[in-house]
């Protein structure tokens, strides 16, 4: 397959317009229009539909377009690979990171590392569990910073465990069961305030009911951040599953509860996760480094 043709085919796709992807490229539009012609002809499908001035994708094209997504992504990532490695001085570690070590980790790593490297760039992407795992099997970051179940471990990823956090219950501290201790099947009839599905806390919850044979709680409101959820349930409002390095200072202050079910002790992992099987560039070993000097 022409890969030179297939990378001139996304320009197009993303563009939308060939005379625009020949302005990108520095090439003249017929060279374009060309080229892909004759790669349309070699795999023997239609990429492009016309509609008036413009062009459309096919739905083969669009197909196409998203795997040929991910082959750009891993060229940026191999090009960076090899000038981080020549130089270790200057370049940019994209790192993606779940909502708890994105919010109460990172910073201070980050802040740490820029101080010994600050011609680096870092870019940090907060996501849920599985969109992380996605950007990192197709090089879309060079390393993710997890708290989760290892159970959750996609095959393609290695994992380094960091340190174990707990998770807890916890309520406003005007709720009935505020420092009080009960049994699950009691604290699963409250209503409960999590993330959006795909994230790890209500993965988490989730499977607990299971193991224990208990109905899962009603998610009562939902929210994408973890500030949010915590705030909710200040407001005196429902109960939260969540990790105590995002609550322990609401507890410590008052502004929270927790709550102990009977019997359950349960940690997760704070992980270090890159692709298996591949030999990290000079500057991600230096912020490996970084968070493990820190810990």
């Amino acid at each position: 397959m022409n890969i030179h043709a297939l990378k001139l085919f996304y320009q197009v796709a993303t563009t939308g317009s060939f005379t625009k992807a020949a302005e990108l490229l520095c090439i003249s539009q017929p060279a374009i229009s060309s080229q892909i012609k004759k790669f349309e002809h070699e795999i023997g499908v239609q990429l492009f539909k016309q509609q008036g001035r413009g062009v459309l994708l096919t739905d083969f094209g669009e197909a196409l377009a998203e795997k040929a997504r991910n082959l750009v992504a891993l060229e940026e990532h191999i090009e960076s690979f090899i000038e981080d490695y020549l130089f270790a001085k200057a370049g940019t570690i994209h790192i993606v990171a779940t909502y708890l070590p994105a919010n109460f980790l990172i910073p201070k790593w980050a802040a740490t590392f820029k101080g010994a490297h600050e011609d680096v760039n870092l870019v940090i992407t907060t996501t849920n569990t599985k969109d992380a795992f996605e950007q990192l099997i197709h090089y879309k970051a060079d390393i993710a910073i997890y708290g989760g179940g290892i159970s959750e471990r996609p095959e393609e990823i290695a994992w380094e465990e960091l340190f174990e956090d707990e998770l807890w219950f916890v309520v406003s501290p005007a709720h009935r069961y505020a420092n009080q201790s009960i049994a699950l099947a009691d604290m699963m009839k409250e209503p409960f305030i999590m993330r959006e599905e795909g994230s790890s806390m209500r993965e988490h919850l989730f499977s607990l009911c299971q193991t224990y044979q208990v109905k899962p709680p009603k998610i009562a409101l939902q929210f994408n951040g973890i500030n949010e959820t915590i705030r909710s349930v200040m407001a005196g409002y429902g109960a939260n599953f969540i990790s105590s390095l995002a609550v322990r200072e609401y507890v410590d202050s008052g502004q929270l509860a927790r709550v102990y079910v009977k019997d359950i002790h349960i940690k997760h992992k704070i992980t270090i996760c890159t692709r298996k099987n591949e030999r990290h560039s000079i500057l991600v070993q230096k912020f490996i480094e970084t968070i493990k000097s820190s810990l």
